[in-house]
């Protein structure tokens, strides 16, 4: 026998270890505490059931409960007692081997079990975002097709939100731009939610988040809790699992592009701790095929939580990324696009950082949080002409944001009645070294400052939720009211009123009717607020720039086909004010954001004005003949004045989105699942062709300079991709393995992309004018995309 028949001998032998472990005697178990969410106290007599199945069981005097001998694989609870609403847990992976430790805080109600039992199990309402909220479990994030478990990806399956393409991570909701949203761990603002960021909005190129931590997330497109603020168009809330009381867990993770490695369990009998940290490869990857850029991350994320006792508990989190992408400048005979992107494309070096308690305090009827953080990023990058590093820099930006918050909630409950407030208090402090030449009215102009700017901030708010006419009909009123002192415009806090109400009736225990009107505010970003122009001014500031606001109207329905199916429809309006308006482009910063490195950073007024409107169409089913189905259809127009006061589309103007997901458990732990995407074409602003080939304008930038005079005049043609990923899993004695295969663009469907320019010719030289040397001759080449992108992955849990 030949070395490759042994190889295969043995790769058969393995295979059939791991068939015949996998059947061994099971010793699964699920424990937990069952309590009531205001005051911790616990709640006895409860009965749990693992959904889907006739087994169960109920709490004890101590709220504590014990399921023995669980197959392996997700599972879901479900927890019933009189007094209490229904709960309904996310789907949670048991092991064999392994104790799986759960929590379930369940609401107080006036309604009695009968009036609950009758309710449509699997989806919950929440009361004060009756609409515009969506969330998503660990088994949907695990798995979902053409995500590659990156928390940025899994949420465009959603109503609203707007695919992007495979390099960019930007979160574009309900025709909102990039800059506005806000995300949360644990209750902790986290500024930075993706590697290599924009500073000033939402994206970037990989998420940061470790979904091994996560147990379910909420997208609010609308309808924003008056505790979360900063907010125009949507806020992330991600909320993590405990550490495991009872035993280390460890997980490891090898997939596209990087390894990760979870260990989870107690420190004492009162502290639990949950730990990871990545490392990518994909420079090694991207060198291999001849990329022009090599990027390297590394991320870290920890999880603490101590219960002193029943009264009183404190949660300690973090997370960060160090990231670098330099340029493949060893790329031997390069194409014409990788020449392209090594002409102008910048190196960068970034790092941020979020560390923050939570320390929670249970009442009687209520329970207290006071919340403190700490945040940083650190953003430089540069480029020097023709990648010569002999040469003085074309671009240099070195900049560093620091944010301090402290926020005190007091949340009360009495049965229906639920009452939220609190204040905020941050000192923050932004600093900017910058040198680089800019287009502006026609000439190139040599900008060169240092800026520093601290400033306190401040923050009220409160909310109201109660139930009438039988608890048919819920209202939730919410305040909110914030302040800086950067500029006269931005210290009242009045100014900056913020109130909210919501309103939930109930036609029948299947059919809702939903809506909520809004107003929503939102600082500058610190890009802005720190510019200075070249006499040293803060020129935004002498400007009066103040906070965006934005007033939302949502009305909507909602049906619960079935107990495992629910239909929704929304339609929505968003109208935009005092948005930033940039002085040199004329345009609105709103379509701004999509580039790397930093956005905003420019003179500003705060004088431009929008609108996003449209309507959603969402079912989510998760047993329809033994398939589970996300669909979405979204219409939306985003529009934004342009100089002369007329709409024009801004860059998020898809009109047209669908999704549709669907997974397929075939048993003996297989699972295949596909997404299929369709995107409206997006808007583009074309080259200004005369004004780019002057070669001082060229050289100062490497490409292109746009048209603002026919911005986003332009449009992209209609795409759509299909995603397929298989599962299988393999459960032994005391651990489990999942080998994943993820093909993303399976068709090898071509994106169409806004036509790029080089000033080389066909043989890589400048290509002068030879009637005019102060001009390049600019020539279109190939800017297609059309790539097949496997992915192959492993994950053990022990």
């Amino acid at each position: 026998m030949d070395k490759w028949g042994v190889f295969k001998l043995q790769l058969g032998l393995i295979f059939i270890l791991f068939v015949i472990n996998a059947t061994f005697a099971q010793n699964n178990s699920i424990q937990g505490r069952i309590f009531n969410s205001t005051n911790n106290e616990a709640i006895p007599f409860a009965n749990i059931i693992i959904d889907g199945s006739n087994i169960g069981a109920s709490s004890d005097l101590d709220g504590n409960f014990q399921f023995i001998n669980v197959n392996p694989g997700y599972v879901k609870l479900i927890a019933t007692s009189v007094g209490y609403e229904k709960f309904y847990s996310t789907e949670f992976l048991v092991v064999n081997g392994k104790t799986k430790y759960i929590d379930i805080p369940m609401h107080e109600t006036t309604m009695k079990l009968a009036e609950i039992e009758i309710k449509a199990a699997t989806f919950r309402r929440d009361e004060e975002s009756p609409l515009s909220m969506r969330s998503i479990g660990i088994a949907e994030i695990e798995k979902s097709p053409g995500s590659n478990r990156d928390i940025s990806r899994v949420i465009q399956s959603l109503p609203g939100v707007s695919p992007t393409p495979n390099s960019r991570n930007d979160i574009i909701v309900r025709g909102g731009g990039a800059s506005e949203n806000r995300f949360y761990l644990d209750g902790i603002e986290i500024p930075t939610l993706n590697h290599f960021a924009t500073q000033g909005a939402s994206g970037g190129s990989i998420g940061i988040v470790n979904v091994d931590f996560l147990r379910e997330i909420e997208l609010y497109s609308g309808a924003f809790p008056a505790n979360k603020g900063n907010a125009l168009s949507s806020i992330l809330d991600m909320r993590m699992i405990d550490g495991n009381p009872n035993s280390i867990k460890i997980k490891g993770a090898f997939g596209a592009s990087d390894l990760a490695l979870t260990l989870d369990g107690p420190i004492n009998k009162k502290t639990t701790f949950i730990f990871s940290a990545r490392r990518s490869y994909l420079q090694f990857l991207f060198s291999a095929i001849g990329l022009p850029f090599l990027p390297t991350y590394n991320d870290f994320q920890w999880k603490s939580k101590i219960r002193f006792d029943t009264k009183n508990e404190l949660t300690i989190i973090g997370i960060g990324a160090i990231d670098d992408s330099k340029l493949n400048t060893g790329i031997k005979n390069p194409n014409e696009s990788q020449k392209f992107i090594l002409g102008y494309l910048p190196e960068y070096e970034q790092w941020n950082y979020t560390v923050g308690v939570n320390y929670k305090h249970f009442r009687k009827n209520s329970y207290d949080s006071y919340i403190l953080s700490r945040n940083m990023l650190r953003n430089i990058s540069y480029k020097y002409p023709g990648n010569d590093e002999s040469k003085a820099k074309l671009y240099d930006y070195s900049s560093d944001e620091i944010e301090n918050k402290f926020r005190f909630e007091r949340n009360i409950q009495k049965q229906d009645l639920k009452i939220n407030f609190g204040v905020g208090l941050e000192y923050d402090k932004y600093k900017n070294t910058t040198k680089q030449k800019i287009l502006a009215k026609d000439s190139i102009i040599n900008t060169n400052y240092n800026t520093f700017i601290d400033l306190y901030a401040w923050e009220v708010f409160g909310q109201v939720t109660d139930a009438f006419l039988n608890n048919r009909l819920v209202l939730s009123f919410g305040i909110r009211m914030d302040a800086n002192n950067y500029d006269k415009n931005m210290t009242n806090l009045l100014d900056q009123y913020s109130p909210r109400i919501s309103a939930s009736y109930s036609i029948n225990e299947r059919l809702h009717i939903n809506s909520n009107i809004g107003r929503f505010v939102q600082r500058p970003a610190y890009t802005t607020m720190g510019f200075r122009n070249n006499n040293d001014v803060l020129i935004n500031k002498e400007n009066d720039i103040t906070y965006i606001n934005v007033n939302h109207a949502v009305l909507g329905i909602d049906y619960d086909v079935n107990s495992k199916s629910r239909l929704s429809v929304e339609g929505f309006l968003k109208w935009y004010h005092n948005y930033p308006f940039s002085v040199n482009d004329s345009v609105s910063l709103a379509s701004k954001g999509t580039d790397f490195s930093a956005f905003g950073d420019e003179e500003v007024t705060s004088t431009a004005e929008g609108r996003a409107y449209g309507m959603e169409v969402y079912f989510r089913s998760t047993d329809i003949k033994g398939f589970n189905i996300i669909l979405s259809y979204t219409f939306v127009r985003s529009e934004f004045k342009e100089k002369r006061g007329q709409y024009i589309p801004s860059a998020w103007d898809n009109r047209h989105l669908f999704n549709i997901t669907l997974k397929k458990d075939l048993g003996r732990n297989w699972e295949i699942g596909a997404k299929w995407r369709f995107t409206g074409g997006a808007p583009y602003t074309p080259i200004d062709l005369f004004t780019s080939s002057i070669r001082q304008v060229w050289d100062s930038k490497g490409k292109g300079s746009l048209n603002y005079n026919a911005y986003n005049s332009e449009r992209v043609k209609n795409y759509n991709q299909l995603d397929i990923r298989i599962d299988k899993q393999y459960f032994f004695k005391k651990w489990a393995l999942n080998f994943y295969m993820d093909v993303q663009n399976v068709y090898a469907k071509n994106a169409d992309q806004p036509p790029i320019y080089t000033n080389l010719d066909v043989n890589g030289i400048p290509a002068v004018n030879p009637n005019d040397n102060t001009k390049y001759i600019l020539r279109e080449i190939d800017n297609s995309s059309a790539n097949i992108l496997p992915t192959i992955g492993v994950i053990v849990e022990f």
